[in-house]
């Protein structure tokens, strides 16, 4: 069979291998910019403000060991600071740096523009209405916010 070929799928195997396409867009954007897709997807959490270590690990789904070997990693690539908690100051939080930021930017701009070709094939009401039943998903099942809708 060709592409597109393979015929209606189920709604599970329809999830699983979208998600696998997305995620293959992202490692793309990642890797052209010399980051991993989970320092690219540190960098667009942060897009939204600086988080606390716990909060940005329940956010991302980390362990605290993995989340701090993937902060340190990518404040060595000077694009993340962790700066004190001004509402804890035991805590700490992590920020994005000056070059964060502009990285952050590019790199949510031209992930969005990639993954936005995928339904190219479908029609703007179809996409509208891919939308809102993804969009449903999304909130019934509390997904953390991984990725801002829309421009900053």
């Amino acid at each position: 069979m060709t592409k597109g070929e393979e015929g209606p799928m189920g709604v599970v195997t329809a999830l699983v291998r979208s998600s696998y396409l997305v995620n293959a867009v992202y490692t793309a954007s990642a890797r052209e910019h010399g980051i991993t897709s989970q320092q690219g997807q540190l960098l667009c959490v942060l897009m939204g403000r600086p988080l606390g270590m716990t909060e940005l690990g329940e956010t991302l789904g980390l362990a605290k060991s993995s989340l701090t070997g993937l902060v340190d990693r990518t404040a060595k690539l000077g694009l993340v600071r962790r700066e004190p908690d001004p509402e804890d100051g035991r805590a700490v939080r992590v920020a994005l740096t000056g070059a964060g930021t502009a990285l952050a930017d590019v790199f949510y701009a031209e992930t969005c523009a990639r993954v936005d070709v995928l339904p190219a094939s479908l029609s703007e009401a179809e996409r509208a209405t891919l939308a809102d039943l993804l969009g449903r998903l999304v909130n019934d099942n509390e997904v953390p916010m991984v990725f801002l809708d829309g421009a900053r």
